[in-house]
C-alpha cells in the first residue's frame, strides 16, 4: 500500500471519529501548552526580579545585625551596629563611594483629618538616594546639617503624596509623625508597584539621627542596617572585605569567631534570586510536566481502544498483504 493511499485511509478514520479526534489532539494542546506557559512563567518572573535588583543598582552592599548568639548573647535582639560603624566605614574603606545608616520607624502620619500608615518609614543618611539610585521629582533632600540637627524633615513618595496632599504643593507644609511635626522638604521620583506587588511610592524618608531621637526617643546609636555603594561593580568585593575586616576589628571579634553582622552583596542577591527562580520554574514545569503525562495517558487509551475495536480491519488488511509497517503509520 503506497504512503498517500495509507495517509487517506488514516483521514477517513478520524473523520468517522471526530470527537475521539478532537480529545486527542486537545489532550496534545493541553499538555504542550501547559509546559511551555508555566515555563515561560518561571522565566519571566526571573527576569523581573533580576531587572528590579538592576533598577537599585548592582555595585551595593548591605551590611545588618546577625541573630548569631555571641559569648552566650542574643545579638538579633538589640542592633548590633551603630552610626558611628557606618560613618567608620565610609572614613576608612577606601573602596566604598557612599553609605547610609538605615534606621525602621513605624508611626501613623496625619496631615489635617487625613490619617495613613506608610508602608515603609525608613531613617537614612543624606547619601541614601546615591546608594539607591532614587531621584528626587520636586524640592530636595535633606542636609547634613538636618541630620547632625535631627530636624524634622521628611522625603516622601508619590502615594503618600496622593493621600495627604490630593490637591496641594506638598514642599514647605507640615504633617505630624507621632503628635510631632514634620517639615516636607522633597517627594522622590515614581517607582511603581514592585515585583511581589507592594507600593514602592508609599515611602517616607527621613534623617535616621531624628528617628532615633524624636521618634523611638532611643539613647542609643544602633541602626537597623547600613547601605553602603562601592566605587564600582569590580570593587564590590574589595569593599565588601574591607568592611568585614573594620567591624571585625571594632567589635573585637577574634579569628574563627562567628561575628554578629552579615554583609551581603548585590551579586549575591542576584545569585539568590536566580537560585530561586531556577527552583520555581522547574517546579512549575514539573507540575505542567504532569498535565503531559496525564494528556499522554489519555492519549494511549483512546489509540488502545481505536487499535482494539479494529481488530478486525487490521486482520483483512494483513491477509490482503499489508505489512506490519503500513498499519503502524495508519494509526501514527
Amino acid at each position: 500500500m503506497s504512503f498517500l493511499l495509507t495517509i487517506a485511509v488514516a483521514v477517513r478514520a478520524l473523520l468517522r471519529n471526530k470527537m475521539r479526534a478532537s480529545l486527542t489532539v486537545l489532550g496534545i494542546v493541553i499538555g504542550i501548552s501547559a509546559v511551555t506557559t508555566m515555563v515561560s512563567v518561571g522565566t519571566s518572573a526571573g527576569q523581573l526580579l533580576q531587572d528590579q535588583l538592576q533598577s537599585i543598582g548592582t555595585n551595593f552592599i548591605v551590611v545588618q545585625p546577625s541573630l548569631e548568639k555571641r559569648r552566650g548573647v542574643q545579638t538579633g535582639g538589640l542592633p548590633s551596629l551603630t552610626d558611628d560603624d557606618a560613618q567608620a566605614i565610609g572614613r576608612e574603606c577606601p573602596s566604598v563611594l557612599a553609605y547610609s545608616p538605615l534606621v525602621f520607624g513605624m508611626k501613623p502620619v496625619v496631615r489635617g483629618n487625613t490619617n495613613m500608615q506608610p508602608k515603609e518609614m525608613w531613617g537614612v543618611g543624606v547619601d541614601y538616594l546615591r546608594v539607591a539610585i532614587w531621584d528626587i521629582e520636586a524640592g530636595g533632600f535633606f542636609t547634613e546639617r538636618d541630620e547632625r540637627a535631627g530636624n524634622c524633615v521628611c522625603v516622601i513618595g508619590h502615594t503618600v503624596v496622593r493621600e495627604l496632599f490630593p490637591a496641594d504643593n506638598p514642599i514647605g507644609q507640615q504633617l505630624r509623625i507621632g503628635n510631632i511635626p514634620f517639615t516636607v522638604v522633597g517627594v522622590l521620583g515614581k517607582k511603581g508597584a514592585s515585583l511581589t506587588g507592594d507600593d514602592q511610592d508609599n515611602v517616607m524618608l527621613m534623617p535616621y539621627s531624628t528617628v532615633l531621637k524624636r521618634l523611638q526617643g532611643s539613647a542609643f546609636s544602633n541602626v537597623s542596617a547600613i547601605l553602603v555603594g562601592a566605587r564600582s561593580q569590580d570593587l564590590i568585593d574589595t569593599a565588601k572585605a574591607e568592611i568585614q575586616q573594620l567591624l571585625m576589628d571594632r567589635h573585637d571579634i577574634a579569628v574563627g569567631q562567628k561575628p554578629d553582622f552579615e554583609v551581603v552583596t548585590s551579586a549575591q542577591l542576584s545569585e539568590l534570586f536566580g537560585r530561586i527562580t531556577g527552583i520555581m520554574t522547574a517546579l512549575l514545569a514539573s507540575i505542567a510536566g504532569i498535565s503531559l503525562l496525564v494528556g499522554g495517558v489519555g492519549i494511549m487509551n483512546i489509540m488502545l481502544v481505536s487499535v482494539t475495536e479494529r481488530t478486525r480491519e487490521i486482520g483483512i488488511r494483513m491477509a490482503v498483504g499489508a505489512r506490519g509497517r503500513d498499519i503502524m503509520v495508519q494509526f501514527l
